[in-house]
């Protein structure tokens, strides 16, 4: 993703202020990934998130009024009332914003809540890292999930959810240890025995 792809919202701008109060939701940031790939209905998103239709209204507006949802063409729903199916338009992806970081770990642990143990991969690494390193790794992690990204959905495919988390650690060095003594041990005086000039043989059983 370009830098002139990518945008950042700002307080102070009220067109900003109104997309950062969107995605400062975790149920509106789970209503985008539900719709990422299916065009839902207002009903059907009430039901896959457990929620009242009427409070889900509230957050469809708020994500189509802010570009993040697109509506499509109406479509006969049940007892052949019209209903308008919604989908994500991909903006989120390219907005960051002040403090969505914490938004997005909270929607992580709220998504994970069904999912089995067996199926959940997880690492946790500690690393120590100089500044041409970390930012080795950072580029090259973005690179590689832009890669997956840009080749969109495979149409036989299932689908799957890629949380990533990178920060500092609280891991202070521990206290300076006292350079090592470079001098050698003293040797000792005491002089070795001298040889009596005979050769010694094995030692004769008593008799």
């Amino acid at each position: 993703m370009s830098d002139q792809e990518r945008i950042e919202l700002r307080p102070g701008d009220p067109d900003a202020e109104a997309r950062m109060r969107a995605l400062s939701s975790p149920l509106r940031l789970r209503i985008l990934r539900l719709c990422a790939f299916e065009s839902r209905t207002n009903k059907e998103l009430a039901g896959l998130l457990g929620v009242n239709p009427g409070t889900m209204l509230h957050h469809v507006r708020t994500l189509l009024n802010t570009g993040y949802l697109a509506a499509e063409p109406d479509r006969a729903g049940a007892q052949g009332a019209r209903e308008v199916p919604y989908r994500a338009t991909g903006l989120s992806w390219r907005t960051s914003m002040p403090g969505g970081s914490y938004i997005l770990v909270e929607t992580f642990l709220q998504q994970i809540e069904s999912v089995r143990d067996e199926d959940l991969d997880t690492t946790w690494l500690g690393l120590k890292l100089n500044d041409e390193h970390r930012e080795e790794l950072q580029n090259r992690l973005m690179l590689l999930v832009n890669e997956f990204k840009e080749r969109g959905p495979d149409p036989d495919g299932d689908t799957y959810s890629l949380f990533t988390a990178f920060h500092p650690d609280d891991n202070p060095p521990g206290p300076a240890q006292p350079p090592q003594s470079s001098a050698q041990p003293p040797q000792s005086s005491a002089q070795p025995p001298q040889s009596s000039g005979q050769a010694s043989g094995p030692e004769e059983p008593a008799g």
